[in-house]
């Protein structure tokens, strides 16, 4: 009893400890101008914002925190010990490519992969970081770390996926751009920082040497910590060839089984800890052809959404807006509203004004197929539909 009741106190000042990290600051500083960038290029070019310009700083702890709470079962239940030295090498990295702002890279496999070989590179050349009052020394992982190591990239893997499959479409961003015959066309922008607070357990008694106040428990002759330790995903990508629903949802499936395959990897590693090593790699190099081959998909083909000859094409809808209530979706084109054909947005709000009370649109959805919607529109309403067209 005694023991259980140590391990929940230390477990408590663990989670305490968490917002000692500076990463949790700067990537919500971070999730903050991503948001403010966001919303002066959406009001520049369409003299509105889809989305609440703190979306991005809500969503950057929020989004991710039933998975991290999973995430810090499984690290726990199953034993994932995680050396102290690569956490401190890898929170450098973190820091790093937080700090780039460019996310194309912000996949956590590769700050994982970075810190793996900086750790083992600075073991190998007996190199050393001094870090305010930490030395940081090097790390023979491949004897120490790397199935746990690995183990976690592959579940962070999975969970990139699902946020990506999740939150994608929903936080994609219409940019105006001209296309090579002279017309105006959309792209979707997805720039996000999603923060996990995982549950790590982690040997001996380097961290309480110089912070006697961290948590601490011991298992028979071992000493061990808790930390709630930060990690990072970050994520950018664009798509125009396709619309953002479908792009994004194809996008994320792949990480995530990519994540499933890499974790089993990891696994067998408790075998032969090269093969964990191997997993990492291998995370690295399919990682990166995903993002490369999505990237060159996306490039070429026509827009997805671009202005059309048979009625009005949707290009973004506002929250809360009346054309969410009558679910408007992205991609589709609105061909008659109160019965009248429609080719751009004055004769779309003209034929708005016919019958406002009781306002009914006849829309093609990306398959071709036509929907109904009526929804009655209160005085004034009719300007402020909520709707952003290709003009």
């Amino acid at each position: 009893m005694r023991m259980v009741q140590e391990v929940l106190i230390e477990l408590v000042k663990g989670i305490g400890r968490f917002f000692l990290h500076p990463a949790v600051y700067v990537t919500l500083l971070f999730s903050i101008l991503i948001g403010y960038v966001r919303v002066k290029r959406e009001r520049r070019q369409f003299r509105t914002r889809l989305l609440w310009g703190w979306t991005e700083a809500k969503g950057f702890l929020l989004d991710g925190i039933i998975w991290a709470l999973i995430l810090s079962v499984i690290s726990v239940a199953i034993g994932l010990v995680i050396p102290n030295s690569w956490l401190l090498i890898y929170s450098m990295w973190m820091l790093l490519f937080i700090l780039l702002f460019t996310y194309q890279f912000g996949s956590a496999i590769y700050t994982i992969a970075l810190g793996t070989a900086t750790a083992y590179a600075m073991y190998t050349f007996n190199w050393s970081i001094d870090v305010f009052t930490w030395t940081v020394s090097g790390l023979d992982i491949l004897q120490a770390g790397i199935v746990p190591v690995a183990i976690i990239a592959g579940l962070l893997l999975i969970v990139e996926g699902v946020l990506i499959q999740k939150h994608g479409s929903a936080q994609a961003s219409p940019k105006l751009v001209t296309t090579h015959r002279g017309i105006e066309a959309i792209v979707y922008h997805v720039k996000k920082l999603w923060l996990l607070p995982i549950l790590l357990v982690i040997p001996g008694d380097v961290i309480p040497t110089y912070l006697p106040y961290w948590p601490q428990f011991t298992l028979g002759e071992t000493a061990f910590s808790f930390v709630v330790f930060p990690f990072v995903i970050g994520f950018q990508q664009k798509s125009q060839h396709s619309l953002p629903i479908h792009f994004f949802a194809g996008y994320g499936k792949i990480v995530w089984q990519l994540g499933i395959v890499i974790t089993i990897i990891a696994a067998i590693g408790y075998f032969e800890p090269l093969v964990s090593a191997i997993a990492i790699l291998i995370g690295v190099i399919a990682r990166l052809l995903i993002t490369i081959i999505k990237y060159q998909q996306e490039k070429t083909g026509n827009y997805a959404v671009s202005p059309q000859s048979n009625g009005v094409m949707i290009a973004g809808v506002l929250s809360g807006s009346p054309a969410e209530k009558m679910g408007l979706l992205i991609g589709e084109r609105i061909v008659k509203v109160n019965g009248q054909k429609v080719e751009n947005e004055q004769e779309l709000y003209e034929a708005v004004q016919i019958n406002a009370a009781h306002c009914r649109l006849e829309v093609l959805d990306s398959n071709g197929e036509l929907r109904l919607r009526q929804h009655i529109l209160f005085r004034h309403d009719h300007y402020r539909l909520g709707l952003i067209l290709v003009r």
